[in-house]
């Protein structure tokens, strides 16, 4: 399968991608929401940054209880968007600047909007009566199990036309498919080609480990004892609502439709290392990336054992420290207003062996936004508020200038704009060589012109909660790349260093905050 532009195999191995959550990125005809003719306007700038390709967020169309992630419809773009024909735009505009575009795939569940659903929930007895996960209440009317949803409450919502319970792992408005129904599978391939055709170069799977469920719906059984979480779904072991055997068939099946587009997937779970290693075994998808390194936690022996396990065997893991679901890497990582550890942080992302992706604003060092409550739209957010920041400060609308609204929009924007991204923009930053921005592009062109950087093995040398320093290695190539977590100076162990290439060395040890990137001695 061939969308007309030329593709070189295996492109996305060690490949930069920039990650555009579309609903905050640029807005074109002043309605306060980002569009597909305000990314195409503004992907001159994400070229420029060097990287290899685009991840689109969803742009379907959507009653957006979800931001877009509770699809109505899967082959149309919703118009707050733009059109079909916007969509081309972007993709044949990207083509021409060198930019692979990845598209945003949300196979797990739909909308309940979707006429699939409305078909499926009309009777038990309709052509598509079996397209969603549908179960009998017990003999007293109680729920077909004990599973949990991700968002709060039980994963279950009667449906008085069929007698019956539908499974949401997510808001009761995002009612599951049933991936099992080989009818189902084949329709959701039918959607990949029909986007193939449209000119994407590979698909995002979100929560890709969620596509099965237990056929026999056993209960999940508890976490050890520990402290009681705000959301009760952390309270179990999600055995069977999710990470099934069951799935690695269809991912196969995948992979074999799509060809060499790139296959994304995302990965929640307990065991994500094991999973994404699992999922990327030859014959299935091509890269994944997980939670793992998008945790609270700064520590060096965890992203030294998190890349080795994932990365193990065959298998190619992608890397993120931000993205739309988490608090931004600035604020979760203690680097707001330290220009010398931001840039530690986007060296060591870019450093990493896989596949790595920048978020949105991640190039600037922007922190985490300050959304009021009255303001929040994340469901979660405002479920469990105040017991968490939720996911709205990380799609606040993207940093151009220091305007009001940040260059977004000429409109108040969905999401109000953060202030204090005003002396970080885009504008501001572009004037300084110095900058977060400055540095985030040397170092993509740095991974994209280094094979051991791109391409090469991952050997720890050391690995704590102070730091991280380790070798790349490829084709008798060796770059060692050391990084300081801590605001003291820390030694750089057998170095052996003949050239630095990024970063600097401090007498024979490293800065607070800081790092070093160099060719070993010969």
């Amino acid at each position: 399968m061939k969308n007309g532009n030329s593709r070189t195999e295996q492109w996305w191995r060690g490949a930069c991608l920039y990650e555009v959550y579309l609903r905050s990125f640029a807005d074109s005809n002043g309605d306060g929401e980002g569009d597909l003719p305000g990314l195409r306007d503004r992907l001159d700038y994400i070229a420029a940054l060097g990287v290899d390709g685009i991840w689109i967020t969803p742009f379907f169309p959507s009653p957006m209880y979800d931001s877009g992630y509770d699809v109505a419809d899967y082959r149309s773009v919703d118009p707050r968007f733009g059109t079909l024909a916007d969509f081309r735009s972007v993709t044949s505009r990207a083509h021409e600047l060198g930019l692979r575009v990845i598209i945003d795939q949300v196979y797990s569940h739909t909308s309940h909007l979707h006429p699939w659903f409305v078909e499926s929930a009309s009777s038990a007895d309709n052509p598509k009566a079996d397209w969603y996960v549908w179960a009998d209440p017990k003999p007293d009317g109680s729920l077909p199990n004990n599973w949990l949803a991700r968002f709060g409450g039980v994963a279950w919502e009667w449906n008085a036309n069929r007698r019956q319970y539908y499974l949401h792992n997510f808001l009761v408005e995002q009612p599951d498919l049933n991936l099992h129904n080989r009818q189902v599978q084949d329709e959701i391939l039918d959607t990949m080609r029909f986007w193939v055709d449209q000119g994407v170069d590979g698909f995002r799977l979100d929560v890709a480990n969620f596509y099965m469920h237990d056929p026999q719906m056993r209960d999940n059984p508890p976490v050890d004892a520990g402290d009681r979480p705000a959301n009760p779904y952390y309270m179990q072991k999600h055995v069977h609502d999710r990470s099934r055997p069951e799935n690695l068939a269809f991912l196969e099946r995948m992979r074999a439709a799509t060809g060499e587009h790139m296959l994304l997937a995302e990965i929640s779970c307990d065991n994500q290392a094991e999973r994404m290693a699992e999922y990327t075994e030859p014959g299935r998808l091509h890269t994944a990336y997980s939670f793992e390194l998008l945790g609270p936690v700064l520590d060096g022996a965890h992203i030294a054992r998190t890349v080795a396990t994932a990365g193990a065997g065959q298998s190619w893991p992608t890397w993120a420290f931000s993205n739309h679901d988490v608090a931004r890497v600035a604020t979760r990582w203690n680097a707001v207003g330290n220009r010398n550890r931001v840039n530690m942080l986007q060296a060591l992302l870019l450093s990493l062996r896989g596949t790595v992706i920048v978020y949105q604003g991640e190039e600037l060092g922007l922190a985490h936004g300050n959304v009021p409550r009255e303001a929040l739209r994340d469901p979660e957010a405002v479920r469990f508020w105040p017991h968490g920041r939720g996911r709205d400060g990380a799609r606040t609308p993207m940093a151009w200038d220091d305007t009001p609204m940040l260059g977004f929009s000429k409109a108040p924007g969905w999401l109000p704009a953060e202030p204090g991204h005003a002396e970080q923009s885009i504008a501001r930053q572009s004037q300084d060589p110095c900058s977060s921005l400055a540095h985030c592009r040397s170092m993509i062109a740095l991974r994209k012109t280094t094979p051991a950087l791109k391409l090469g093995e991952f050997e720890v040398i050391e690995a704590d909660e102070t730091g991280l320093s380790f070798w790349r290695v490829h084709e008798g190539a060796r770059i060692l790349c050391s990084f300081n977590f801590t605001g003291q100076s820390r030694a750089v162990p057998q170095h052996g260093r003949s050239r630095v290439l990024a970063g600097a060395f401090e007498g024979d040890g490293l800065a607070a905050d800081g790092y070093v990137i160099a060719e070993a001695a010969a």
